[in-house]
């Protein structure tokens, strides 16, 4: 019996255990993973342009624009592949759901911004980490995945490069004072942790149904919560885009906003919401890059280390396979009875039953008829 047992279960060599590196699926999701990181560079770097150059804060306005062309394109995109019928059908039987979710995400964004405007930089951006632990624990308990220790291991090494970026901006100079600190920090975790239920609840949604369903909808709803904080807050910054370079730098966030949200869905089905907020700690080393020229920043030695132990806590969090939600993934055979279901209406059980059914009948006229043509000859 223990011979059996242990050639049933054989010992892992020590480079079975960094075989991922092998592995296309590795790869491309640590590829997707940084240009996810350009793209918040990207938003990071025009916001950062527009308020320190042409003095212009409106960030609920930026974001209402990504919304309006996200919600613009895939739900026309679901209207062409569902039709009219099923696509009202998506808001009758879904639609609280992605109403909630858009909230989320506006209002997590509102909240990490506002932070900026109250607390040091050095404490919103070791706070704004926090969504990381969030979306570990919401994927422990709504996902069902069941981590092991060493993606617990990566996820820690990760941090600490963010702690060392942290640690060389402030030997730069680059932190300033708090002018609330309680407020603003406060501000912060609140952001963070809608990040982290933003990213589950997408990821949720995205495992369950089409990515042009789940961005569609979610944004066609924070197009509107955000256009309501607009006029509360914001309407009058809509001059600032009489200037035609001030709208040019919106237009570069929108793009960037615009792919981000379009990929990111992507990477919760080929790795999870995890995976993804790992990835997006590299955003800042970018931010060095283009900081040099645009910002006059200077590097420290600690800012090339800190990339890599970023990278290194991403690879660490790959060595065993990566746990898969117990809930399960979105497949082309889901995607095709829904897409049935909403089409023409009728539920899926009565579906299967008709399809089901059409090939047995078939069936059973081919061998009735054809004994009977025998027995007459």
């Amino acid at each position: 019996m223990d011979e059996t047992v242990q050639q049933a279960v054989p010992k892992k060599s020590f480079k079975q255990y960094f075989a991922f590196f092998k592995s296309r699926q590795f790869w491309k999701v640590l590829v997707l993973g940084q240009i996810l990181s350009l793209c918040i560079t990207g938003t990071n770097v025009t916001t950062t342009i527009l308020s320190n150059k042409y003095q212009f804060a409106a960030p609920t306005t930026q974001t209402f624009l990504v919304y309006a062309c996200l919600a613009l394109v895939y739900n026309t995109i679901a209207i062409y592949k569902r039709g009219l019928k099923g696509w009202l059908l998506q808001f009758w039987r879904r639609g609280i759901y992605y109403f909630i979710l858009g909230f989320i995400d506006v209002e997590g964004n509102y909240f990490v911004v506002k932070s900026y405007d109250y607390t040091s930089l050095l404490s919103a951006m070791l706070l704004d980490c926090w969504s990381t632990p969030v979306c570990i624990i919401l994927s422990y308990f709504i996902l069902k995945v069941k981590y092991r220790w060493v993606q617990y291991v990566g996820v820690f090494i990760a941090l600490c490069g963010l702690g060392m970026l942290v640690a060389s901006d402030v030997i730069t100079g680059k932190n300033y004072g708090a002018v609330d600190a309680v407020k603003g920090d406060l501000f912060c975790l609140l952001g963070a942790t809608l990040y982290g239920f933003s990213n589950v609840g997408e990821e949720y949604m995205s495992r369950k149904h089409p990515l042009y369903e789940v961005i569609g909808m979610f944004t066609f709803f924070a197009t509107f919560i955000n256009l309501v904080q607009i006029f509360i807050f914001e309407r009058h910054e809509w001059s600032g885009f009489a200037d035609t370079k001030i709208g040019a730098m919106v237009a570069v966030y929108t793009i960037c906003m615009f792919v981000l949200y379009s990929l990111v869905p992507v990477l919760f089905r080929m790795g999870s919401a995890v995976l993804y907020n790992l990835s997006i700690l590299t955003s800042d080393f970018y931010g060095l890059i283009f900081g040099l020229g645009l910002f006059g920043y200077r590097v420290t030695i600690m800012y090339p280390f800190a990339y890599v132990v970023v990278i290194i806590g991403i690879a660490i969090y790959h060595i065993f396979p990566v746990p898969a939600p117990a809930i399960g993934s979105f497949t082309p055979e889901i995607a095709e009875k829904e897409r049935l279901e909403l089409m023409g209406g009728v539920s899926k059980t009565t579906q299967e039953d008709d399809l089901e059914g059409q090939p047995k009948a078939t069936e059973v006229v081919t061998t009735e008829v054809v004994p009977t043509d025998e027995e007459k000859q």
